[in-house]
């Protein structure tokens, strides 16, 4: 959309607070935006020199734009956000995380199973979480089991199935890991309260959980059962060490969540740490992919927003770096200066600085161990073949004709193993009469060296020959001529058997089929197949190729495409009699192509 072509429609936005919507041709929304006043802020797209093309970009797809009017500041910020997450349009900062987290399911039924699920059914089931790392989930998990005694059978626990007697205690009960509600040795008051004081485990309240186990064993020694006193004091102990190894900040922080947010080289990155009643109970470090001229104020809203909505944090307070805009009702953000707020805000700042570190050691180990790989792969070929040089640079060529007609050629080249499609070139056969593949190879190899020669460019140090001892000789007669024989090594690839010839050597050498030499050098013939071809097709879509027969007089169009079509191919036609031919296209063409044929036979062999 022009800027003139806005101002149609200009007056017809609302100065009202709410969120706009960019489309494009295609109907698909690309943009959502938030604004306290809408005319005012779609405006100052239309009007403002953009100093970044991706918003260029965006203002050239507009075609339609729509708006949705709110209450207030507050319901647009809500709204923009639940429409990103939705439909994750094109340019709209997007959290680079294609995760699904997991979750702790009270699973809807008579004594509820506690189980992982990464799926939310709506089925009236519990769903805590979602947390950041299976592990953590199963650690989880395990700590319950040996704390809380919850049933793990999928049996039917319905009052009726329970009061007929269809079920038997099983090694769990023997265990002393289930109170066995299946045989109606546990009610249901008492199953709800292990269910609570495992919401309170995962909410981080072990204070009431060590309560209540301390009522229990009291219990327990007023009652001269000093066993089962025994067992509830080292579920309390148990308790108390894994409260000393969780990260513990200072109750009194009771809810916050801490966000901080590191730009550079066009990346943005965002750690979230949610502390509830004064434990970390969840972290998590994301790339943040932008778009546009985004500010890091922008990116962090909205990054503190999506990171609320995936992980369902109802806390009030937000700690960040630096002041921003956020327009989340009922939530205060603060920016630290000392205390333990400012621990909280450098500890979040540790770990976005650590992920990025992490990311570039990742980076430069896969690189080196990518070269790594590559450099042996070439050290073995250079063993296998014999050279004399380690061929980090490999060229290859290959012929092609079109229904035994109108010759190219193609070449590939590989740089330290990996195809270097900016090297790649294409040859229109200029010299050679008719089909004659060694004439072909020739004028290729002849005309793309004389080049390098020319340009003072580096020989590569394996050169490549689809083709038998034919071709091969063929090239080596280009490079003679040229003087720059034993600039290069030369091979060639036989076709059928793969087997590979070098120049003078009367047997050819054939590597294991499986060996990693033939594999790259299989490789790079297959690619220069696929270039060859794709110039083929490229050619044809423009009409460059003409038919052969066509150019032969007293041939047309329509016997061409007769001939070509019973035949196939030119080579098959050629192969024919001049009886079997006239049987087609009748006795004077067929006399005329017998007579071109045999008088270019000298220049087809």
């Amino acid at each position: 959309m022009t800027p003139e072509e806005y101002k149609n429609i200009s007056s017809g936005i609302p100065k009202s607070p709410g969120i706009y919507k960019y489309f494009d041709l295609d109907n698909n929304l690309i943009y959502v935006g938030k604004a306290k006043n809408l005319r005012k802020r779609v405006t100052s797209y239309f009007i403002k020199t953009f100093t970044s093309y991706k918003t260029y970009e965006l203002i050239q797809r507009i075609v339609r734009i729509e708006f949705t009017i709110v209450n207030s500041e507050q319901d647009a910020f809500l709204l923009e956000n639940s429409l990103i997450k939705q439909f994750q349009p094109r340019f709209n900062i997007n959290l680079k995380d294609d995760k699904s987290y997991p979750y702790i399911v009270l699973k809807n039924e008579p004594f509820p199973r506690v189980f992982l699920t990464r799926k939310k059914i709506d089925d009236g089931s519990e769903y805590l979480g979602p947390y950041t790392s299976v592990g953590k989930v199963r650690e989880l998990l395990t700590f319950i089991k040996q704390t809380i005694q919850l049933r793990t059978c999928s049996l039917n626990l319905t009052e009726k199935n329970i009061a007929k007697g269809k079920f038997k205690v099983c090694l769990e009960y023997h265990l002393g890991n289930c109170k066995g509600p299946c045989e109606a040795l546990q009610t249901k008051e008492d199953y709800d309260q292990g269910l609570q004081q495992l919401k309170n485990l995962l909410r981080g309240k072990l204070g009431p959980v060590i309560q209540h186990f301390k009522n229990e064993m009291k219990s327990y020694v007023g009652q001269m059962e000093f066993e089962k006193a025994e067992i509830v004091r080292k579920k309390i102990e148990f308790i108390e060490n894994y409260q000393s190894k969780s990260v513990i900040v200072t109750p009194k922080l009771g809810d916050v969540d801490v966000f901080s947010l590191v730009k550079e080289n066009g990346s943005a990155y965002a750690n979230y740490l949610m502390v509830q009643n004064g434990t970390i109970v969840q972290t998590k470090t994301l790339k943040v992919e932008t778009h546009l001229d985004e500010s890091i104020e922008e990116i962090l809203s909205f990054t503190i927003a999506q990171f609320r909505t995936t992980f369902g944090s109802q806390a009030k307070e937000i700690i960040v770096p630096f002041v921003i805009e956020y327009s989340e009702p009922n939530v205060l953000i603060t920016v630290p200066k000392g205390g333990d707020k400012r621990k909280l805000l450098e500890l979040s700042e540790r770990n976005v600085n650590y992920y990025i570190d992490d990311l570039r050691q990742r980076e430069r180990l896969r690189l080196e161990e990518k070269n790594s790989d590559k450099t042996h792969l070439l050290e073995q070929v250079q063993k296998d073949l014999r050279l004399p040089a380690l061929p980090v640079h490999i060229e290859c060529f290959d012929n092609s004709n079109f229904q035994g007609s109108f010759p190219v050629s193609a070449m590939v080249s590989f740089k330290h193993g990996e195809s270097s499609k900016k090297d790649y070139r294409h040859f229109n056969i200029k010299t050679v009469q008719g089909i004659n593949d060694f004439a072909s190879m020739k004028e290729t190899v002849f005309r793309r060296y004389k080049r390098v020669l020319a340009e003072e460019q580096e020989f590569p140090q394996l050169v490549i020959i689809d083709g038998g001892k034919g071709q091969l000789n063929a090239a080596v007669e280009a490079l003679e001529e040229l003087d720059a024989t034993g600039r290069t090594a030369l091979i060639g690839l036989a076709k059928n058997e793969e087997e590979i010839f070098f120049p003078g050597d009367k047997e050819p050498l054939k590597l294991p089929y499986n060996s990693n030499s033939l594999k790259l050098i299989r490789r790079i013939r297959d690619e220069v197949h696929r270039f060859g071809i794709s110039f083929h097709r490229q050619k044809r879509s423009k009409g460059v190729f003409k038919n052969e027969l066509e150019e032969i007089k007293g041939i047309g169009k329509s016997t061409a495409d007769l001939l070509l079509k019973k035949y196939r191919s030119v080579n098959n036609i050629r192969e024919k009699s001049e009886q079997e031919l006239s049987a087609t296209i009748g006795k004077a063409k067929a006399k005329i192509l017998c007579d071109y044929f045999n008088k270019n036979s000298e220049a087809l062999t």
